[in-house]
């Protein structure tokens, strides 16, 4: 009897754990969570898909505006969908997937909403991280279950967004080819290999890091297509402005033309944000319609941060304007430098002031002379400082100017071959990881590392002596614009280089540029 009492006293525990979980189980069933569906602790295993069988996003092709090319791709996608007989008919083979790359907030999640609206096919959702549990071979077992739900409901369309969570290049995981993430991967790779003929199931998915997913994902058959959603130009702004300023109340001499020439580098999200923020600020300032300068005020907000408490120390400010202004000075009276918006000494976030510059259109190409312009704008602070309080009296204002002037210069030096180093690369532009960039950096020679370092230190030395003698040579403008600054903290762009060119000649080109900015 003292062994069977025993043995009931050990089984006593597991068999109540056991029960407790079957009435759990059958309770949350009951409640609508059905069988392995999300309100069963049992059903951890399924997928958590977001499914739509008439999908209503709200959106369609005409809500998304400042990606033509991107949807032009995705027309022709829904046209697959609707009338695949059209491209069956001649051979055709429907993509299997899309995948969307580029920054942030540039509408790649948009353009998904848009294509299950405009289709009207079922809709899977999921986001890359759900996938992944700390539970080994739940990620496999809920990619496998997705795939079982689309084909029970082709045509459909499985939209995964930041896809870079479970597309990872294998073999860099702590568990390596064991690694649980890596075998999600891996059984995504075979269900989207897995699909024969024209199933209808496309996979659209986005991601803002392309260059971190595993070559497996991308090759053809997998992702047929990949369709780059970057910042929008003038153009693109100005269309994604009128869509967001539907539901806004613009003053009489608010244009979104203007807005879109004074925000260079905003993607559709930062545009819709700014709309929002001067719609904010104009209901806090009791007035019934949006204004230029509820639209000035946010832009400032959103690239600077909050507006501080003016200053009332009148050294730190006369120091902050003379800083600011040396940053104007260089910039304006260097060839290739984008022309000055506005000088202003209230201080916005971190700085104590700032000098807004309007930049040009295209980033992705600039000539080294533009580049060698902006090293020297943005020495012009500290050069100011020095001639005009001494090299004693220098500040710790600069330490961000000096942080850009330094990874420009070492860039000029490394990426673009601009040095006497050679036209050639040191140093893996897309290496994102830092471990790797440290290894390939000790795999330099001691010597290559110094020559390095000796181009990049010219090329500030050099930058540095320019703002020097700008300073030097334009002293009066210089006081001129300072006590102007002073007084109504705040001046234009044109109100400054019209006292500028008083005393000086400005370059050619840099007043087209500044002509061409003016909104």
């Amino acid at each position: 009897s003292g062994v069977f009492l025993n043995l009931i006293g050990n089984l006593a525990f597991p068999l109540l754990l056991i029960g407790g979980l079957f009435l759990l189980s059958r309770r949350q069933g009951g409640a609508g969570g059905g069988p392995g569906g999300p309100g069963n602790p049992l059903g951890f295993a399924k997928s958590k898909a977001k499914f739509q069988m008439e999908p209503n996003t709200g959106v369609m092709f005409d809500d998304v505006a400042g990606v033509n090319e991107a949807k032009q791709d995705f027309m022709e996608v829904v046209e697959f969908l609707k009338r695949p007989e059209k491209f069956t008919a001649v051979g055709a083979r429907i993509p299997k997937g899309v995948l969307l790359v580029g920054p942030p907030g540039t509408g790649k999640t948009l353009l998904a909403k848009a294509i299950a609206g405009e289709a009207g096919v079922p809709f899977f959702s999921i986001s890359g991280s759900e996938f992944v549990e700390m539970f080994v071979g739940v990620g496999a077992s809920r990619v496998r279950d997705l795939f079982k739900k689309a084909k029970e409901n082709a045509p459909c369309i499985i939209f995964v967004d930041e896809i870079d969570a479970v597309g990872r290049s294998r073999g860099t995981g702590i568990g390596g080819g064991n690694d649980e993430r890596e075998q999600t991967l891996n059984q995504l790779l075979t269900e989207m290999d897995g699909f024969e003929g024209n199933t209808g199931i496309i996979v659209v998915a986005a991601t803002n890091r392309a260059d971190i997913l595993d070559p497996a994902l991308l090759r053809p058959g997998r992702f047929d297509r990949q369709v780059t959603v970057d910042v929008p130009d003038v153009q693109g702004r100005t269309d994604i402005l009128k869509v967001h300023a539907r539901n806004k109340k613009l003053g009489e001499g608010v244009d979104v033309e203007s807005i879109a020439k004074r925000t260079p580098g905003f993607s559709g999200a930062d545009l819709a944000n700014l709309l929002n923020e001067a719609a904010i600020l104009a209901g806090r300032r009791s007035k019934t319609e949006i204004s230029l300068k509820e639209i000035d005020d946010s832009v400032d907000r959103i690239v600077a941060g909050m507006e501080g408490t003016p200053m009332t120390d009148g050294k730190s400010k006369s120091l902050v304007a003379y800083h600011e202004v040396g940053h104007a000075i260089c910039g304006t009276l260097t060839p290739g430098h984008d022309p000055v918006q506005k000088v202003t000494v209230i201080p916005r976030g971190q700085a104590k002031g700032l000098t807004w510059f309007t930049p040009g259109e295209d980033p992705t190409l600039i000539s080294k002379s533009q580049i060698f312009a902006r090293i020297v704008g943005a020495l012009g602070g500290r050069a100011a400082e020095e001639v005009i309080f001494g090299r004693a009296e220098t500040t710790t204002g600069a330490s961000s100017d000096l942080n850009q002037v330094s990874n420009m210069a070492r860039q000029m030096v490394t990426n673009w071959g601009m040095s006497d180093v050679g036209p050639w690369m040191t140093s893996d532009g897309q290496q994102g990881d830092m471990i790797m960039r440290m290894m390939q950096r000790n795999a330099q020679s001691e010597a290559l590392q110094a020559q390095i370092d000796a181009a990049v230190k010219k090329i500030s030395d050099d930058a540095y002596q320019v703002a020097l003698a700008q300073m030097r040579e334009n002293r009066e403008a210089i006081d001129e614009v300072v006590e102007l600054l002073i007084e109504r903290e705040t001046i234009s762009g044109d109100e400054f280089r019209d006292i500028l060119s008083k005393y000086t000649k400005i370059p050619e080109e840099n007043l087209k540029a500044a002509t061409a900015s003016i909104v």
